[in-house]
């Protein structure tokens, strides 16, 4: 019987054809007892997807999840300690961590009983064609609003750090200063080549060189915290941009935990830092040699990883700067100081290298969602990538305040995506005879999607809060 998998998640099963071809997860067409291929091994049966065999090595895999973990929300985890307390902040980044993995093990779980690994496709399965519109809609917004704050970021500091390098002005008006101009450059020499590939699995290169910019910035932050006097003592350092002291308090004593009117802010920040779940089952797709426990380690590896980058650019960013440090770290750095140049340059990389990576599950999404039953196309890929990027360059150029446009989806989409939506479709797709409703493992699931609900409530609040007082939160993801 032929098995040919068709990159919009779909296979055709006609039986006078015999061939194998690469693409997208998702078994929709196929009905559940046709969903695994017995495989006897040592006497046992194992059950084994029937899509395609991934070609993605076991590092290149971890490259790619730990990109789509880092977000530009690393820039404000020293804020977000500085409103915390070095304590409350560890305690809430282990916890989100640990929920994050116990998140992806219930995906993993789920397309494990159902032999799906497309996340609009275990959605088709929850709750039917509802299920799955829910899940496409939430993931386009997540990530088209990802996207979108990435190429702010290259719209705002691109043209510094060109003003920088070259000596110019801060009143410049040459053209190639203008960050309308540079998103759009780097939008079509850079980010649409690379999301024109058709697996997701080649973006491991890029990846792994996106990290290894970050890397360089941890290191950054590491050594300014050695050399940069705290701007409390009135340092005339000059790498230091802001130089606000607070008379009432010692600004340079690290505090263990804190509570004040920005922590409310901080916490969703801390909560979202590790949204990597639209990417999770496309990469479990592409895996070499895949099952379940080989893509939670990748999922592990790559959650700890995370975690140290987290931790450390936390800690020492907030120890060079204490409570005067800024929502946007790179903010608390002179312009005119080479290292830091470099070092908003290799930040710059490695969020535009991380917007293919984003784009991938919002391509299969529209695809799920308007053209189901057609086979994989290089005319209908090409199109949906151009319009998704000429979409986002749109909303990044003539949208002055684009974090709050997004907030209140980030607001929605983040929790649906890290709690609600893996704890509801492990609920409804893992039957009751092999767990029961009462079993500790759906009890789990249940306290699961009831803290999503509880987190979507508080982020809301918070971002209501934010629109009437006029306050400002920390960057999102």
């Amino acid at each position: 019987m032929e098995l040919q998998k068709m990159a919009n998640g779909h296979h055709d099963l006609s039986p006078d054809k015999i061939t194998l071809e690469n693409g997208f997860d998702g078994l929709e067409n196929i009905t559940e007892g046709d969903t695994f291929l017995p495989n006897k091994s040592n006497g046992k049966i194992e059950t084994k997807f029937t899509d395609f065999e991934g070609k993605t090595s076991f590092g290149m895999s971890i490259f790619n999840l730990s990109n789509a973990i880092m977000g530009s929300g690393i820039l404000g985890l020293a804020y977000a300690m500085a409103n915390t307390g070095i304590i409350i902040f560890v305690i809430l980044l282990i916890s989100v961590s640990l929920l994050s993995a116990y998140s992806i093990h219930l995906l993993l779980r789920s397309a494990g009983v159902v032999g799906i690994r497309a996340y609009e496709q275990l959605g088709n399965r929850a709750f039917g064609p509802p299920g799955k519109v829910v899940a496409a809609c939430i993931i386009t917004l997540h990530n088209i609003g990802a996207m979108s704050s990435y190429l702010f970021i290259v719209k705002t500091e691109l043209p510094n750090i060109i003003l920088g390098l070259m000596g110019l002005p801060d009143d410049s008006r040459e053209w190639f200063v203008n960050g309308k101009y540079l998103i759009i450059i780097v939008s079509i020499a850079i980010i649409f080549p690379l999301a024109l590939l058709k697996r997701l699995g080649y973006l491991g290169y890029t990846s792994g060189f996106s990290l290894g910019c970050m890397v360089f910035f941890l290191i950054s932050v590491i050594y300014k915290k050695f050399v940069t006097e705290c701007p409390g003592e009135l340092s005339q350092n000059s790498t230091l941009l802001y130089q606000t002291v607070n008379n009432t308090s010692n600004t340079c004593e690290a505090k263990l935990s804190t509570l004040n009117s920005n922590t409310a802010f901080t916490i969703p920040i801390i909560a979202f830092a590790f949204v990597c779940h639209p990417e999770v089952l496309p990469i479990y797709t592409e895996l070499k040699q895949p099952n379940k426990k080989r893509m939670q380690k990748v999922a592990n590896i790559s959650i700890v990883a995370m975690f140290v980058m987290y931790l450390l650019t936390a800690i020492f960013g907030y120890l060079t700067f204490y409570e005067n440090v800024k929502s946007e770290l790179l903010e608390m750095y002179s312009k005119s100081d080479t290292l830091m140049l470099c070092v908003r340059l290799a930040v710059l990389v490695a969020v535009t290298l991380t917007v293919p990576v984003v784009l991938f599950p919002i391509r299969r999404a529209v695809l799920q969602l308007l053209f189901p039953d057609k086979p994989f196309q290089w005319v209908l890929h090409i199109s949906i990538t151009v319009c998704l990027l000429f979409a986002v360059n749109l909303l990044v150029i003539f949208v002055e305040n684009i974090r709050d446009i997004f907030g209140f989806i980030g607001a929605t989409s983040a929790p649906s995506l890290i709690f609600i939506l893996p704890g509801v479709f492990y609920l409804r797709i893992v039957p009751e005879e092999q767990e029961p409703l009462k079993s500790r493992p759906k009890i789990q699931a249940i306290l699961f999607v009831v803290l999503g609900f509880i987190f979507m409530i508080m982020s809301i609040t918070f971002i209501i809060v934010e629109w009437v007082t006029g306050q400002k939160g920390v960057g999102g993801h």
